[in-house]
């Protein structure tokens, strides 16, 4: 009987073995071709793009005019509240049907989806954040198969269920229907006080089939236990979905050499094996923030062999470094600084949102140029604000190649939402994808929960007129939930509950402990001079509105709707309710009214950047006590009046010009208090200590030098400091202050690294007279150089007339006797003389 049993057993084992030498590599099949869609319940079937939406495939079959246009998002509304129905038809080979395992594979689907293949009902998505894998081997045949998708508006799907409640959720930005708070939607596409509402559906990811045998690898994430500059000992983390159980070799390998760090005999059970391989890596090269040290990027491959065959693989690109969000009591309240490899970062960046309100319009190419853009004008963070996507990969790859630091919001925003069980579970689900997705990007330095929710339950009214279970659902996701996956998942970052917040040691908006937001000066009307008087630990949104330039203008409107601001057209580009009066406001403090409607743009980008820098530079005067500028907001997701730095074509306004020079890593900032004292500080990021020249002239508007003055420093490491005080009286010495200025220049090695103007008067009292500028063009191997000199002062000189290219420096004063060399780059070729013919240059005071 013994030896029964001993043969019965040798058999099996022979069997089991046998399969594992035979098992086939995973392979995917890509289902992104033949697709078509119709509005549900017609017969016209039109092609269809995959990845993509409804709406952009309306626009490549002409069905829909240009949504951005004039105002036709009005006539576009019916689109979000229609079904609507996708389908493909792809072939599957005989052999293919041998496999073990066949899947299909949505990496993401907008929203509320049901799923039949060969009409049989496979999956109901809920989600448009979580990928969903489903077994499909029963349901695929031999030759050609039909998938279809049938897309329920996403509005008509939560109507009759509002009805049922007593009270609303709220979403103030919703441009309709309340609706976004209880969809797993991108918020932003409900509308915003900067966005159109369009609310899409469609298969916004790519869709793929996998086929498999014994096993494959379902995630891999390399872990940091212990870094120092002499090792890096690290784990690789791996999930493993095996059919059954089998044996199994997991290897790890430095793809830089091909050489094996780590390997390991396993025996997989049926279901997810998790296993984890420790593997040293000797002298590692740390990623530093841009601005702090270099990038360097390791990749490391995983490859799960069965027997001697390889049957998946997967690889993972990650950079070393260690990071701390240091919260320390001190004699201002609690820190709030990102530590990256010991070494202090003071963040300075601005808000990211989706740089298309149709998101998969974003090509790679778009994402590399707005990040190299950001990075070029001297930021260091974006933050990934909570109301839009967890953004594409390409997104993230750039930000680590690029050293610009992520703060990553997970997708709430300015909403109350569901505590119900399934919405939760749908949440858990989303957060698993994503963090799982992301977080071996060394980029994302901080995970947050929400935009703004507790202060607006606090402070907006909320708490007084919704019931109680509210903010107890708010706990379950955002103090309960959220956590719960991260420390599953990912302990390696810090997370933090919402923005801003004080992790409920103070109040949300306090200026002692977490990070602020910032928002009298525009809601409130409040002086820009008010920025001076806000002391926070991490201001994480602050900003002030522009228009567009007049190019980006044109490609919405008519001429008759260039009539002025106020024109239909301009108001359908202009979200925020009291917008243009508020731009109107601030500018009339300053300026007087501009003499036609380009010139009123040109002004509001020339106001929004004044008053930014101001913000700005305040914030980086009182480094330490505050360790963070983020304002609001990078760029567009449509061409529209905004806060936006650059936009929607990323064209830079007049803010990313100045941004460029008040994130300088070091800044010259001379300030005069309400006292009439003049300060000039000078601003290090560095964490050492840098020797440098401060040279202090008092100029007149003619270009006179009337006194200067140079003082050699040692700037301290990161901090701002005084190195210059004195009254603005004794200062100017008996000089005209309508007709003088200080001009602050920072010398390092006999190089000005960084150039201020302090003028002390508002632009409307200087003495200005029109200058004569002087232009001379010549051409480069990439473009053109202009060498520019004038008379008298040029406040804010302004180049353009040349739309295919990029002036590297604009919006700039230029000073007599100081010639100024512009370098233009152009993306066609022009002669120099066309160059010229194209090119225009105005200074402030020829907008009045």
């Amino acid at each position: 009987m013994k030896i029964i049993w001993l043969i019965l057993a040798l058999s099996v084992f022979m069997i089991e073995n046998a399969e594992a030498q035979n098992a086939g590599a995973r392979t995917e099949i890509s289902l992104n071709a033949g697709w078509k869609f119709r509005e549900a319940g017609k017969t016209e079937w039109l092609p269809a793009t995959v990845p993509g939406c409804v709406h952009t495939d309306l626009i490549a079959n002409k069905k829909i005019d240009d949504p951005f246009y004039r105002d036709n998002e009005k006539q576009l509304q019916w689109i979000g509240r229609t079904d609507w129905e996708y389908e493909t038809r792809f072939n599957v080979a005989a052999d293919t049907l041998k496999r073990q395992n066949l899947e299909i594979v949505f990496e993401g689907l907008d929203t509320y989806a049901n799923v039949f293949l060969n009409d049989q009902p496979i999956l109901d998505a809920d989600n448009m954040f979580r990928t969903w894998r489903v077994d499909v081997k029963k349901r695929l045949k031999a030759g050609e198969n039909v998938l279809r998708i049938r897309f329920r508006s996403p509005i008509n799907e939560i109507l009759p269920m509002m009805k049922k409640l007593d009270y609303e959720l709220p979403a103030v930005n919703d441009q309709g229907e309340k609706t976004s708070p209880y969809t797993r939607k991108a918020p932003y596409q409900f509308g915003w006080d900067w966005g159109p509402r369009f609310v899409t559906s469609g298969v916004w990811k790519p869709v793929r089939l996998e086929a498999w045998d014994a096993a494959r690898i379902d995630d891999l994430h390399i872990k940091q236990n212990k870094l120092t500059k002499e090792n890096a000992d690290l784990t690789a983390a791996l999930e493993v979905v095996a059919a059954g159980a089998t044996d199994a070799t997991v290897t790890i390998e430095n793809a830089a050499d091909g050489k094996t760090v780590a390997t390991k005999a396993v025996k997989l059970a049926a279901g997810v094996n998790k296993i984890a391989l420790d593997f040293a890596i000797a002298n590692p090269k740390l990623w530093y923030p841009t601005g702090f040290g270099e990038q360097p990027l390791y990749t490391f491959r995983a490859k799960l062999a069965a027997g001697k065959k390889t049957i998946d693989e997967r690889s993972k690109r990650t950079g070393l470094r260690t990071l701390e969000l240091r919260q320390k009591p001190d004699e201002n309240g609690i820190s709030f600084e990102f530590v990256v490899n010991g070494v202090r970062v003071f963040a300075h960046g601005a808000n990211w949102i989706p740089a298309d309100i149709f998101p998969t319009r974003i090509t790679k190419e778009k994402y590399k140029e707005l990040l190299t853009s950001l990075k070029d004008a001297n930021m260091n963070m974006l933050r990934v604000w909570g109301g839009g996507i967890y953004e594409d990969d390409y997104f993230y790859e750039q930000a680590d190649e690029m050293g610009i630091l992520v703060w990553q919001d997970f997708m709430f925003a300015c909403s109350m939402y569901p505590g119900d069980k399934p919405f939760l579970e749908n949440v858990r689900r989303e957060a698993v994808d994503n963090v799982k997705r992301l977080r071996d990007h060394p980029s994302i330095v901080i995970w947050v929960g929400n935009n703004e929710i507790e202060t607006a339950w606090l402070h907006w009214g909320w708490k007084s007129t919704l019931p109680n279970f509210i903010w107890d659902d708010y706990l379950k996701l955002f103090t309960r939930l959220l956590p719960e996956v991260l420390d599953e998942y990912d302990p390696s970052r810090p997370y933090w509950q919402s923005s801003p917040s004080s992790n409920f040691q103070d109040d949300p908006d306090s200026q002692r402990v977490g990070d602020v937001h910032y928002w009298q000066v525009w809601h409130a009307e409040k002086p820009y001079k008010e920025y001076e008087k806000q002391f926070p630990r991490f201001m994480s949104e602050y900003g002030f509105q522009s228009f567009p330039e007049i190019e980006t203008v044109k490609t919405y409107t008519t001429e008759e709707d260039r009539r002025s601001i106020e024109t239909p057209v301009m108001l359908a580009h202009q979200r925020h309710p009291r917008g243009n009066q508020l731009v109107r406001a601030y500018m009339l403090r300053e300026y007087n009214e501009p003499k036609d409607f380009e010139s009123f743009l040109y002004v509001s980008q020339v106001l929004q950047a004044e008053g930014i820098k101001i913000g700005a530079e305040h914030f980086r005067r009182i480094m330490p006590r505050n360790m963070g500028s983020l304002y609001w907001q990078a760029n567009d997701c449509w061409p529209v009046a905004s806060w936006s730095g650059m936009d929607y074509f990323g064209r830079w306004k007049a803010l990313m010009y100045y941004t460029r020079r008040f994130y300088a890593p070091l800044l010259v900032s001379p300030h005069v208090d309400d006292d009439g004292r003049l300060d000039v500080y000078v601003v290090n990021d560095a964490p050492d200590a840098k020797k440098a020249q401060l040279v202090l002239s008092l100029v007149d508007l003619d270009g006179r030098v009337l006194s200067s003055q140079a003082l050699d420093l040692t700037v301290e490491p990161t901090k701002g400091k005084s190195y210059f005080s004195q009254s603005v009286k004794e200062f100017l010495n008996g000089a005209d202050d309508k007709n003088a200025f200080l001009l602050a220049e920072l010398n390092v090695d006999g190089k000005t690294v960084s150039r201020n103007e302090q003028f002390f008067r508002p632009f409307k009292e200087l003495d200005l007279k029109r200058p004569a500028i002087n232009s001379v063009v010549t051409p480069t191997a990439d473009g053109f150089k202009i060498r520019l000199s004038t008379d008298r002062l040029a406040k804010s000189v302004y180049l353009a007339g040349v739309a295919d290219g990029f002036f590297v420096d604009n919006y700039f004063d230029l000073i007599p006797n100081r010639p100024v060399e512009v370098e233009f780059r152009t993306k066609q070729k022009m002669t120099a003389d066309e160059f010229r013919g194209r090119l225009k240059i105005r200074s402030l005071i020829d907008a009045f």
